[in-house]
């Protein structure tokens, strides 16, 4: 039995983790919150020792139970045992720790639905083996819900069945889920149905590491307002003997899913969608509204994962712009145009960048969709373009930039300086690096004028920032700007 040491955490790391001293060592401790004093076990590992929770013995007036079974195993949420005060203090911190050199940081817009937010999804497929009253034994043929399985020397120890979940924190073990807090609440439904189906044709799900099985993801898009559902069927490889029963058994027992895909991915990556897909039924896309304009969206475009939040945070951004009739306006990274098109609603001319084709032809069809007849579309990476417009002397008013979560690169960042644009808007999703960018554009000529942060993932450690930047020659009217 592993020995138990007491400890009193004394604050929080970036990932929501509670520190510890013990024996002149800093440990952290999945699930304590400050002031707590605790048991934790030490964890040795091949070039390093961890710690992990044991017992929580005086805890914190900021303490919740998880409503979720499996958050001390699922890496999706890091902060469920947090009230949602807390989460929101937490956060506010990392963005003043990260941020407040730059500038005063307003207090975090958080979220009215901390559940039930997410309107992107995928689960991974495993078997499980259970019997005895412990899970264990590898299947002894593909037919899941009635051939039985075996241990050493060929004894029977349980039957298997298959299961859907999302990977454990830092593995590709599978979890067992049958819902999420934050997922949208009709997933449940549709992965029960693609289970049932699994066992139903004997499809097996897909194993990484030995190339056998089918199915291996079930990616989901969901339209918050329009209640449309695109559904991804991903396979390891091309072969997938029951997709014809697949396609005709959703159609039938759900019509919200007006788009099924067969996506293939092959590769042994993090990355859930492959690069070719066959559309099995309906138009290949949903379409859903956000701030007043009806979006076209596909399996691979980028598109916010919480609709609600994504409406403040980017009414926020053209708000804090300042945009007028005046202005030529670059939307980088813009994915399928979301900002874009409101831009558009404000400017003269909006130029959006993206370098996903799927995404920019989405984005062009959405142009058209809204009507806005003064945006336009280029497929082609954001710092290349910067680099080719600057040296032709192209000089918008406005840049907003909305890059993934590395941040933009030297190259992107030295044309925007030069184009010298009135204001920036820097969107992102990603703190940290957004505070090595802002270190480069606030010593070429620029100062943050507010630094805005939004909740739109509650439950997890994760947080989306929006800093308005000015030229330090100018008076911004904005500066005083309250959300």
């Amino acid at each position: 039995m592993s020995k138990e040491y007491r400890v009193r955490c004394k604050g929080l790391d970036e990932e929501g983790r509670g520190v510890v001293e013990f024996n002149g060592r800093k440990f952290v401790v999945k699930g304590l919150l400050p002031g707590e004093l605790a048991t934790m076990e030490l964890v040795y590992r091949a070039k390093e020792t961890g710690a992990k929770l044991c017992k929580v013995l005086e805890p914190s007036a900021e303490r919740a139970e998880p409503a979720c079974p499996v958050f001390d195993k699922c890496g999706g949420c890091q902060l469920l045992h947090m009230s949602e005060k807390a989460q929101a203090e937490f956060k506010q911190g990392i963005c003043e720790k990260l941020l407040g050199s730059f500038g005063k940081v307003r207090p975090i817009l958080t979220a009215e639905n901390s559940k039930n937010y997410r309107n992107k999804i995928h689960a991974a497929f495993a078997k499980k083996h259970v019997g005895a009253g412990k899970e264990s034994g590898l299947a002894k043929g593909d037919d899941f819900g009635k051939k039985k399985s075996f241990g050493k020397g060929g004894r029977e120890i349980g039957r298997s069945k298959i299961i859907s979940g999302i990977f454990e924190e830092e593995s590709h073990r599978v979890i067992e889920t049958t819902d999420c807090l934050i997922q949208d609440k009709r997933a449940a439904e549709y992965l029960n149905t693609v289970r049932k189906l699994m066992q139903e044709t004997h499809t097996e799900p897909y194993n990484e590491d030995t190339g056998r099985g089918t199915l291996r993801y079930v990616f989901l898009r969901t339209g918050r307002k329009s209640g449309e559902v695109l559904m991804a069927l991903v396979t390891g490889t091309s072969d997938f003997p029951a997709r014809a029963r697949f396609a005709a058994e959703l159609k039938k027992r759900h019509p919200e899913i007006v788009t099924l895909l067969h996506n293939i991915n092959p590769q042994k990556n993090s990355m859930v969608l492959g690069k070719k897909e066959t559309v099995l039924y309906g138009k290949g896309y949903i379409t859903d509204t956000l701030c007043g304009h009806t979006f076209r969206i596909s399996a691979n475009s980028f598109y916010q994962v919480n609709s609600e939040q994504t409406e403040r945070l980017y009414k926020t951004a053209v708000e804090l712009a300042g945009i007028t009739k005046a202005d030529t306006v670059i939307d980088a990274y813009c994915g399928i145009g979301t900002i874009s098109l409101m831009a558009a609603d404000y400017a003269g001319k909006v130029i959006g960048v993206e370098v996903n084709a799927r995404a920019v032809k989405d984005a062009v069809e959405n142009a058209k969709r809204n009507h806005c007849t003064n945006v336009e579309f280029i497929c082609q990476d954001a710092g290349v373009y910067m680099r080719e417009q600057a040296a032709k002397g192209l000089s918008p008013q406005v840049v907003i930039m909305d890059p993934p979560r590395a941040g933009s690169d030297d190259a992107f960042l030295t044309a925007l300086v030069t184009m010298a644009p009135e204001r920036i808007v820097y969107i992102s999703c990603n703190p940290e690096t957004q505070a090595r960018d802002l270190k480069k554009l606030t010593a070429n000529g620029y100062k943050a004028e507010v630094i805005q942060p939004v909740d739109m993932f509650p439950g997890t450690k994760h947080v989306e920032t929006c800093v308005l930047l000015g030229r330090k020659s100018d008076e911004y009217l904005y500066y005083d700007y309250e959300p």
